[in-house]
């Protein structure tokens, strides 16, 4: 069960683990060095490796200033999966995974913009 805790603007720990490239946090590990297609996006094929292990819930930090933008037929597409979704600034998004169960909850997470 990850904990998340230290995020500032290029930087979090994960489990005691400090992180300077997005990550996603999934039930049982963190997955570093997380790369996407388009910086300031998210996309399906982002999510593709992690798809079917995603839990109920997914927190997607948008970074600090929240310009990473979702994809809206990706939510579409999670939220026709029984999976919600909540889109907030990364601290926010934290703060947020902080406060659920981290057994039934994921989060994809830009460190930057």
């Amino acid at each position: 069960m990850a904990r998340l805790e230290g995020y500032r603007f290029g930087r979090i720990v994960a489990d005691g683990r400090e992180h300077v490239r997005d990550l996603i946090v999934l039930p049982g590990r963190v997955i570093g060095d997380w790369w996407r297609k388009d910086g300031h996006a998210l996309a399906r094929e982002d999510l593709a490796g992690v798809l079917e292990e995603l839990p109920e819930r997914l927190i997607v930090g948008t970074g600090a200033a929240g310009r990473m933008r979702p994809d809206p037929d990706l939510l579409r597409e999670l939220r026709e999966r029984g999976i919600e979704v909540e889109v907030l600034p990364t601290a926010e998004a934290v703060a947020r995974y902080n406060e659920l169960d981290p057994d039934r909850t994921a989060a994809a997470l830009h460190l930057t913009c």
